[in-house]
């Protein structure tokens, strides 16, 4: 099983503000393990970073001054996640400024259906805890020694071990109804299996008479 852990920084808050994606981050993973296989690129977002979003990631005007645009890094992308789930914290966040660059490069929108939620899996799993990345890798002892400031690749780094941590009761090849058919409902269709006869070989037999016949008197089943 492919997912794709992904993680966007942007300029600001909202596309529809003006504001651009600068940086993406994606990690493989299979069967939700990851492989060390990433993709990273930071964009130039041909406008000027918020003071308040810099404060969040540091990513600076300059550091993004030749930087390839969205346009120029789409067909590298879209290879890299192919078909398979987006694994996003807060994924209504992230897909929003993707699919505003998808459109202005002239592609196709990733529909929200794709994307693996983990702010909604924690909330429903922890309901009236906080849900940040942050709160979450506290929660599962998970290492945040080497990130000062958010970054995509980083951030995509801590968060493919929280959602293995939120998923492990439900971790591909664990699950007792793994492959399980199931109706048009969802749920799983029981299927009767035919007894399976189980023959006693004939020593078996005979030494188990021989013992109860030395061993029992009178024995309650033989009436």
């Amino acid at each position: 099983m492919r997912e794709i852990v992904l993680d966007t920084e942007t300029t600001g808050l909202d596309p529809k503000d003006g504001h651009r994606i600068v940086e993406i981050g994606c990690l493989e993973l299979i069967d939700r393990v990851p492989t060390g296989r990433p993709f990273h690129e930071l964009i130039n977002p041909e406008r000027m970073m918020d003071d308040g979003a810099f404060k969040v990631h540091g990513i600076s005007d300059e550091m993004l001054v030749g930087k390839p645009l969205f346009s120029g890094v789409v067909d590298q992308f879209l290879e890299f996640i192919g078909d398979d789930p987006l694994v996003i914290h807060n994924a209504a966040f992230d897909m929003k400024f993707l699919n505003w660059e998808l459109k202005n490069a002239g592609r196709a929108p990733l529909p929200m259906d794709r994307a693996i939620d983990t702010l909604a899996i924690a909330r429903k799993k922890f309901p009236g805890s906080p849900a940040s990345l942050d709160a979450l890798c506290k929660r599962f002892n998970v290492d945040t020694s080497s990130r000062n400031l958010h970054g995509a690749l980083i951030d995509s780094r801590l968060l493919a071990d929280v959602y293995f941590h939120l998923t492990s009761a439900t971790q591909a090849g664990l699950t007792f109804e793994a492959g399980a058919a199931r109706d048009s409902s969802g749920a799983v269709r029981r299927v009767p299996r035919a007894p399976r006869v189980h023959p006693v070989p004939e020593a078996e037999v005979a030494a188990h008479r021989a013992f109860i016949e030395s061993s029992v008197k009178d024995p309650v089943w033989s009436r």
